[in-house]
Formats: C-alpha cells, sequence, structure tokens
C-alpha cells in the first residue's frame, strides 16, 4: 500500500518500495514528481561493508545504499535498504505548509554486530529526502528552491546540521537532504516545501517559527529596510565622527557600516585579529563607542558592524608567543624524529606532498611553536626543510617522536592572519567578544571572511556566522555576508557584496559580476550588494587588481579617478535590480577629490529618487542591460527626469562629457576630472545655452572672435544646443580645455 503524506498545500506519495511516486499541489492538481527515475526517498552511504558476508561479496568501497522497502508506524516511517541488513526510523511532521523529516534512529539487530568490536550504526551518511521534480522555470540554488508558473518546491534545512543540495538530470532535478556523521546523523532534519508560489515566505515563515529558526522569511517581506545603499568607512571615531555625518547627510544616506578597524587596534591588514583591543581614540573603551554610536544613530543614521569573525592574526595573542590550539591545520603530520630547539629539517611520518608552497603559508605547529620552512622531501624518510624554529615570535620548545602537528590555515587573503578550527570552541569564544561590541548599539552586520573555515564549507560557512548571531543581544535589521550557504539564508538578508572595483574597469565589472548575480539572487528571494566601491583620485593609476584586465573591454582611464559617473552607473544598474550598494568613505580621499560635490550629489538624487520608489518597471528593464546608461537630472520644478546618456569623445582626456536628448532637443552635460577652467568648442553649432544645473537660468553661449564658444568648466556643467547630435558629437570631439 502506498505511504502519502499530506498537508494543506501539497500531497506526497511513496511506494512500499521506498520510491517517490508522486507530488501534487492540491490547489492546482499540478504534479511536480517524476517518477520514472525511480528515486528512492532515503538511502545510505557506508564508506565500506562491515557485515562478513557482505564485506566478502561486495567490493569494499563508498557505497550508497538505496532504500527499497517503507512502512508508516503513526508518525514515523520504517525505512529498508538494499544489502545493508539495518533500518531507519524517521520521525515526519505534516504541518499545515511543510513537511519534516528527522532521522531518529538507526535501528540495527542485536545480531548484525554482535561480534564486531564496533559501535553500529556504520552510516557515514542518510539521505534524509529526496524528490525527483520536474525542471521548473528556474532554481534557487541558494534556497533550494524550483519554481514554476504558480508554485514552489523546495528542500529546506530545519537547523545548521543537514547537508541540502540538488542534483540536474535530463528530466528532472533532485532536490536532497543529508545527515552527515561528524556533523549531526541521529537528530538531523529537512523539510520539503511544495506551495503556491506567492505562498512561500508563508511556508518557510512557519517552519522558522516551529524550528526556532532566524526569521529570514519575515526579513524578506521588508525590502525597504535593507535595500538602502550604505556608507562604508574604517576610520571613523569620536574625534571626526561629525565630519563622518557631513558628508553621509550630503550623499543622503541612511545606513553607516563601520569596520572594525575603526574601533580596534590592528597592524598590517588584519594581523592583530582577535584581540580586540580599543584604539587610543577610544580611551574609555566600549563607553565611548557607546557615545559614538548613539551621536550617530541621533543624526538619523542606522550603523552596522563589520568583521572578519573567522581570523586570527598571527601577531595577536592567540598565535604568539604560544599559538593556541585550536587554530585549524590544513595538513596532520606525524614527527617521526624527536625535534631539539636547533634548525634545518623536520622527519615526518606522512609525505608531504601536498604541503602549501606559498612562502606566505609555509608555517608547521608542532604544540605551541610554530615552525617556517622552504622546501619538502617526498621520498622516505619523508621531510621538511630548511626549518627554522620560533616563527613569528613563539616559544621554541622540545617534540618528541609521534607528536601530531601540521600546517597551519593561514588565510590565502594577504597570508597575515589563521582560520579558526570550526570544531573547537575558539568561534564561540570570538563570538562572544563580537556580540559585545554589536551589543553597544549596532543595529546591523556584515559577516567578512565567511569563506575562512574548515571543510565541509557547506556546514561550518553558515555555522561560524550563526554561533556570532545567536549571541547578539538583538537580531539584526538585516546582515550580510562574504560567503554563503544553504542555513545562512534564514539569517543573510543581503548577498555579497562584492569587492573594490578600480575605475577603469567600474562599469565593466558591475555589468560581469552584481548585474550577473542579481536575477539569480532573486531566485533566491534575495538582492544583491553592488558594493564595496572604492573612491579613487584624480591622477591615481588603479594599479593591479585581483580582477583580470583582459576580462574588459572598457578603455583604460584609470587616471581620471572616480567620477560621478562611474557611481551613477553602478547605483543605476543597482537600482534596477532593487538592489543596495555599499561605497568606502574615506575622509582622506573626499577632503582631497576636486569632484566631491558632484560625486555625493549624485549619490544623494538616487538615494531620494528610490526613496520615493520613482523608478518604474519599465526605467528598471531599460537599465538591466548591460552598459545602458542614464543620468538624474532635477527639472525647473524641482522633480527629477531620468534622461538616457551616451559617453562623448573629447579632444582633452581631463573632460568627461555625456551627450542626451530631452524635449526635442540635445543636451551635453560635462565636466573636468580634476581642474578648473574653460572648454573651448569649435565653431559650427547652430547656438549653444549654458547652466550649472537643468533647474538653473540658461545663459547663452557666444563664440570668440576666433569662432570658439567658451563654456567655463570645472564641476559638472550642461550644455543646450540648437543643432543635431552629430553636431555635438563633432563639436566635443575636437573641443580643448584651457586651466585657469
Amino acid at each position: 500500500m502506498d505511504i502519502v503524506l499530506q498537508n494543506a498545500y501539497c500531497r506526497l506519495t511513496v511506494g512500499e518500495d521506498c520510491l517517490v511516486k508522486s507530488l501534487v499541489l492540491l490547489e492546482t492538481g499540478e504534479e511536480f514528481a517524476v517518477p520514472g527515475e525511480e528515486i528512492p526517498l532515503f538511502s545510505t552511504v557506508q564508506d565500506r561493508p562491515f557485515n562478513n558476508e557482505i564485506k566478502l561479496a561486495h567490493p569494499n568501497k563508498r557505497t550508497v545504499y538505496p532504500g527499497n522497502r517503507l512502512r508508516r508506524e503513526g508518525d514515523r516511517l520504517i525505512a529498508g535498504f538494499e544489502t545493508a541488513p539495518y533500518e531507519a526510523r524517521i520521525r515526519i511532521r505534516e504541518a499545515e505548509r511543510y513537511l519534516a523529516f528527522e532521522l531518529e534512529e538507526i535501528v540495527v539487530h542485536p545480531s548484525d554486530y554482535a561480534w564486531l568490536c564496533m559501535t553500529p550504526p556504520p552510516v557515514r551518511e542518510f539521505r534524509l529526502l529526496q524528490i525527483p521534480v520536474k525542471q521548473g522555470e528556474a532554481f534557487g540554488e541558494w534556497l533550494n528552491v524550483a519554481w514554476y508558473e504558480r508554485a514552489a518546491v523546495g528542500v529546506l534545512a530545519v537547523s545548521p546540521h543537514a547537508r541540502i543540495d540538488s542534483e540536474r538530470r535530463k528530466n528532472c532535478r533532485i532536490l536532497t537532504a543529508d545527515a552527515v556523521r561528524g556533523i549531526r546523523l541521529k537528530g538531523c532534519g529537512a523539510a520539503l516545501i511544495a506551495a503556491p508560489k506567492e505562498e512561500l515566505l508563508d511556508a518557510i515563515g512557519d517552519l522558522e517559527r516551529d524550528f526556532a529558526l532566524p526569521e529570514g522569511a519575515a526579513g524578506r517581506r521588508d525590502p525597504d529596510r535593507f535595500t538602502d545603499n550604505t556608507y562604508f568607512t574604517s576610520d571613523i571615531h569620536p574625534g571626526n565622527v561629525d565630519e563622518h555625518l557631513r558628508y553621509i547627510r550630503q550623499c543622503g544616506f541612511r545606513k553607516m557600516q563601520i569596520y572594525y578597524t575603526a574601533i580596534f587596534r590592528e597592524e598590517d591588514v588584519y594581523a592583530l585579529e582577535g584581540n580586540y583591543d580599543y584604539r587610543p581614540e577610544y580611551p574609555n573603551g566600549r563607553e565611548d563607542l557607546v557615545k559614538l554610536l548613539a551621536k550617530i544613530k541621533a543624526a538619523g543614521v542606522t550603523p552596522g558592524l563589520h568583521f572578519l569573525h573567522t581570523h586570527i592574526g598571527l601577531r595577536s595573542r592567540y598565535v604568539t608567543p604560544v599559538t593556541d590550539h585550536r587554530l585549524n591545520l590544513t595538513e596532520a603530520y606525524t614527527l617521526s624524529a624527536p625535534l631539539g630547539s636547533e634548525d634545518g629539517e623536520i622527519r615526518v611520518e606522512e609525505n608531504p606532498e601536498n604541503a602549501e608552497r606559498h612562502p606566505k603559508r609555509r608555517i608547521l605547529r608542532f604544540g605551541g611553536e610554530l615552525i617556517s620552512y622552504e622546501g619538502i622531501r617526498d621520498v622516505r624518510p619523508f621531510a621538511f626543510t630548511g626549518c627554522k624554529r620560533g616563527a613569528l615570535g613563539t616559544r621554541i620548545t622540545g617534540h618528541p617522536a609521534g607528536e601530531r602537528g601540521g600546517i597551519l590555515d593561514i588565510s590565502e587573503f594577504s597570508g597575515v592572519s589563521a582560520y579558526i578550527d570550526q570544531n573547537s570552541d575558539l568561534q564561540d569564544e570570538i563570538a562572544a567578544k563580537l556580540a559585545d561590541v554589536y551589543d553597544a548599539g549596532f543595529e546591523f552586520i556584515y559577516f567578512d571572511g565567511s569563506e575562512g573555515v574548515n571543510a565541509p564549507y557547506e556546514y561550518h560557512v553558515p555555522n561560524a556566522q550563526y554561533r556570532v548571531y545567536k549571541r547578539l543581544g538583538s537580531a539584526p535589521l538585516f546582515t550580510e555576508g562574504a560567503a554563503k550557504a544553504h542555513f545562512s539564508w534564514h539569517f543573510l538578508t543581503r548577498g555579497n557584496a562584492f569587492d573594490i572595483f578600480p575605475p577603469d574597469l567600474f562599469k565593466s565589472a558591475i555589468d560581469r559580476y552584481p548585474a550577473e548575480e542579481a536575477p539569480r539572487m532573486r531566485r533566491d528571494l534575495t538582492c544583491v550588494d553592488f558594493g564595496w566601491w572604492s573612491m579613487a583620485l584624480p591622477g591615481t593609476p588603479s594599479g593591479d587588481h585581483v580582477f583580470q584586465r583582459d576580462l574588459y573591454r572598457e578603455p583604460r582611464d584609470g587616471v581620471c579617478g572616480t567620477q560621478a559617473d562611474h557611481y551613477e552607473y553602478g547605483v543605476s544598474h543597482a537600482a534596477a535590480w532593487d538592489c543596495p550598494a555599499t561605497i568606502q568613505f574615506n575622509l582622506d580621499v573626499i577632503r582631497r577629490h576636486p569632484r566631491i560635490d558632484d560625486i555625493l550629489e549624485t549619490l544623494r538624487r538616487w538615494q531620494d529618487f528610490r526613496t520615493k520608489k520613482l523608478l518604474t518597471e519599465e526605467d528598471k528593464e531599460k537599465l538591466r542591460v548591460p552598459g545602458a546608461e542614464v543620468t538624474l537630472l532635477i527639472d525647473v520644478n524641482g522633480d527629477y527626469e531620468l534622461a538616457d546618456v551616451a559617453r562623448l569623445e573629447t579632444g582633452d582626456d581631463g573632460i568627461r562629457a555625456f551627450a542626451f536628448s530631452r524635449r526635442g532637443r540635445e543636451y551635453a552635460v560635462c565636466w573636468h576630472v580634476c581642474k578648473e577652467g574653460v572648454l573651448r568648442i569649435p565653431g559650427g553649432l547652430p547656438g549653444a545655452e549654458t547652466a550649472k544645473e537643468i533647474a538653473c537660468v540658461w545663459e547663452k553661449a557666444e563664440p570668440d572672435g576666433a569662432g570658439f564658444l567658451e563654456i567655463p568648466v570645472g564641476g559638472k556643467r550642461y550644455l543646450r544646443i540648437d543643432g543635431t547630435r552629430e553636431d555635438l558629437v563633432a563639436a566635443f570631439r575636437t573641443a580643448e580645455f584651457r586651466e585657469g
């Protein structure tokens, strides 16, 4: 007899042979399962057979044992498996909007392993759930939900422990959830949701409440709280907070993200990470921070905290003079000979062929001592060569043969910090420190460095974040992170911010990265942060960058520095996808940037324009096209106008100019990237006028005795002509700039 599980939304039918037969949405009667694939609801994985007869009859290898029989006993399903002699007892919950499954027990017959000196069961993994569903219109890879015209079907975790994934096949997609030994086997759970598309968040909300999870569904119903652009600073303190507040008011932002280095002493990027000693600008420590945050909030700005929760600095007290045993090791080695205090060679039992080769990461840890090495010997006797004892100022001690150690897991980003062993309690210790800082008055969080964990990443990435999140005194308005995995959907309400794009790559990078990800993240009901953007001074070469220059086609114009059109391109394309951007504001750069007023005014306009919800769906569709450029104007009535613009080739590299049409006439907006002077445009234009703003009084631009129009140019200047676009293009191509 078939086994039927049903709630208010759907009906799941599974055969006595454990094969999924049907998944129907009750509202429409639509079938979503693909039974022809013969996918069992449950299965188990062993590293090898253990029962003697099975071990002799079958290969000794990692083996999947599919479920082949199933029965129901009250609120439990009892599954049996091919070849493997045990059964699994799975507790089920037929809630109103979801179906939940929890591995309660692997039931082993007393005689199965009675004569083996081991603790059964030998299960490495248990597949809690696998559902073959038909291909949908789209798939949200983070949330693990398939989207259809009128429905959504997903398999979600109910705790950090389940491994959630999917497998795409020719005729279907298999949604899966696994319980894994070493993370959690017994007691691990997952849920199936098949719901009308518009009610998916309701179902997830029920799941989150019932399992005491962060309220990711509720957060996504209120996008206004996390789609604001964000002012990022790493140098705010009580002595300069007023200046920062002046600039944030000028750009109209309402969120301020504060990097931890603005609060705590730091060296060489991350080298003191973990100490969290207050900077001298905070002589009273946390008390001064509380006052600073109160002042920021009194100005109508919401402060957020940005930290690297999985990093420990290599010059911190966790590393030197005695290295904490709770730092992660990437490779484990056993000393085959004792170590005295001399440098030289360290012999080990294991082949070091996979040892780290990068010069900044060649560090071994034995006990509390760090030892650097230059090379390896990968034939017996295996050894590390060119070793120097007491690396990074650690104490040199003796180490007996047989002592276990390994390679310190040093961050690949700058090589000045190491990663925490997530199987230790050090992450909780760091989480307590960070929570104490957050509770001083912060209201949102950025989890930077989230990729810095040990495997399995699908578990440790979100769980490391969650270990911090659970210690916070109050739930953040929103959170964001540098990396994500399935469970973090419940508390990461904004997607990852992209890294710094220098001016000469900026627009192409916006198209290639955040604008490419934005439509995919919409399938996960989440927006993408289009930032962090840095601000470069004119005349400063952008230099090398992590992004390959040959991937881009935009001409090199890095010496122009960051200009208003760069940020206008970024914030407009972010707005097209209902996404925010985070911009780094450095006081030294702001004070020295000659076009800062234009830049801040551009940001203010777009912030106000979005807050008033004036960007139409038609505008958004237009701006979702890579390369589409617009500018936001203010007319004589104080109302916003959105105009399409096209870059004009100019006779001077210091002049940036863009053409647009308005009410049947041709216009240009132009400025010099860093100087004040006069733009001399050759004669031939039928007539022209100039103004500092579209809303200003227009002044007639008369040609001089040589037939040139002279337009005062420094910051933005608008030009209105009586001719055609061709006249405008030709005029700017040969225009000259004279300083002064």
